[in-house]
């Protein structure tokens, strides 16, 4: 039985050019310390700036300015407290929205227990915030704004270039978590106006346990790991190297192969959506416009979302119910009770995220075992009986 991955939104297979070069890195020099005063270490720094610059290039930033990372939610911990510890003497105001990522909301609550306020802001129905509630929650002491750049469970893509242009005229920090769309969208730092930006690799067809935060050139952050000066002093200890030049080979591709990507994404959830439409009772959540090329989340009635996702695994088929970093929760998600469904609608979710790899046929094979999954379990819920 063919497996049909459909959940890249929880991690990307590695792009065979990526595991060329990680292998090949391995087998040429892949111990060296980029630290190391001799030749491995030069070799090891000149493959260390040959990543660095293909990521900055990926989101055209300098290379300078690119600090490697385990991944997106260090990436993220390193921009929102670091910044707050740097900034606490100004304040200690935060603006975020309620849809954040629990790397973001996680590390505001652990920031809240040591005296910050966080305004937390409300979004429409299609999980898009407003930037005019960001410019009236603004105070004299807020010192961060954190949005992410689109959601990693309904595919919204925020307005952040708006965003950026009120912080910037406020002089405020601006931080996006764009680990759902760096690599699979176009991403420009200036044109977003953001002095912060977090990425990882496992999103866009690189290794898992390596990202990059981009901090723009003066913007105050303390380092969250001390000890040696690597990473322009702002993280400490010997680089992960065959991830890093994963990283490096991913933004690479990402960057070439962009805009084809993109049209086999976007075909992809056109023909999804189009065969969607023969189910009734459906909800579709996100902006239908304004969203992730490849990602389709939606809602059964009547049906237990985790109920679909096991009985689709059984055939093969992966897809998710949420944010692979929330999974085994038994709450109702966040984001979907953000945008106005109800707890019942929101536990049956589903989360489809195409690949380039993937194909029409596959779609039509997953889409069958779909519609049959959804009529097995409406037929023994007696909400839908009722309802008939």
């Amino acid at each position: 039985m063919e497996l049909i991955y459909f959940d890249h939104i929880s991690g990307t297979p590695l792009h065979p050019h990526v595991k060329e070069a990680m292998i090949k890195y391995i087998k040429e020099n892949g111990f060296g310390n980029p630290s190391s005063q001799h030749r491995l270490g030069d070799m090891a720094i000149e493959t260390l700036n040959n990543a660095r610059e293909n990521v900055a290039k990926l989101i055209n930033a300098k290379p300078e300015e690119i600090v490697f990372t385990s991944g997106g939610t260090e990436s993220v911990n390193h921009a929102i407290k670091g910044v707050a510890f740097a900034k606490a003497k100004k304040g200690k105001h935060i603006i975020t929205s309620n849809i954040e990522h629990q790397s973001v909301s996680r590390a505001l609550r652990v920031l809240m227990r040591m005296g910050y306020e966080v305004t937390t802001l409300p979004v429409d129905s299609y999980g898009m915030i407003d930037p005019s509630d960001v410019k009236k929650a603004i105070k004299d002491d807020t010192i961060l704004v954190t949005v992410m750049h689109a959601n990693n469970e309904i595919g919204t893509i925020e307005p952040i270039d708006e965003i950026g242009k009120i912080t910037r005229e406020r002089g405020i920090v601006f931080h996006t978590d764009a680990v759902a769309s760096c690599g699979n969208i176009p991403i420009d730092v200036n044109e977003l106006n953001v002095d912060l930006l977090s990425l990882s690799a496992n999103q866009f067809y690189g290794p898992p346990g390596v990202g990059a935060l981009y901090i723009r050139e003066k913007t105050p952050i303390f380092p969250l790991i001390d000890g040696g000066t690597q990473e322009n002093n702002q993280r400490a200890g010997t680089q992960n190297m065959i991830g890093i030049v994963g990283l490096g080979k991913a933004s690479e591709l990402a960057r070439i192969e962009m805009p084809e990507r993109m049209e086999h994404l976007q075909n992809l959830k056109r023909y999804f959506l189009s065969k969607l439409n023969r189910i009734d009772d459906i909800v579709l959540n996100g902006h239908p416009e304004k969203s992730l090329p490849g990602l389709v989340s939606f809602s059964v009635e009547y049906v237990e979302g985790e109920s679909m996702m096991i009985m689709l695994d059984e055939k093969g088929i992966c897809v998710s119910t949420r944010s692979a970093c929330a999974s085994g929760s038994l709450r109702a998600s966040h984001v979907l009770i953000a945008i106005g469904r109800d707890y019942a609608t929101a536990q049956g979710t589903l989360l489809f995220s195409f690949g380039i790899s993937n194909t029409m046929e596959q779609i039509d094979r997953a889409f069958v075992e779909l519609e049959e999954t959804i009529r097995f379990l409406r037929n023994i819920s007696p909400l839908y009986k009722k309802k008939k």
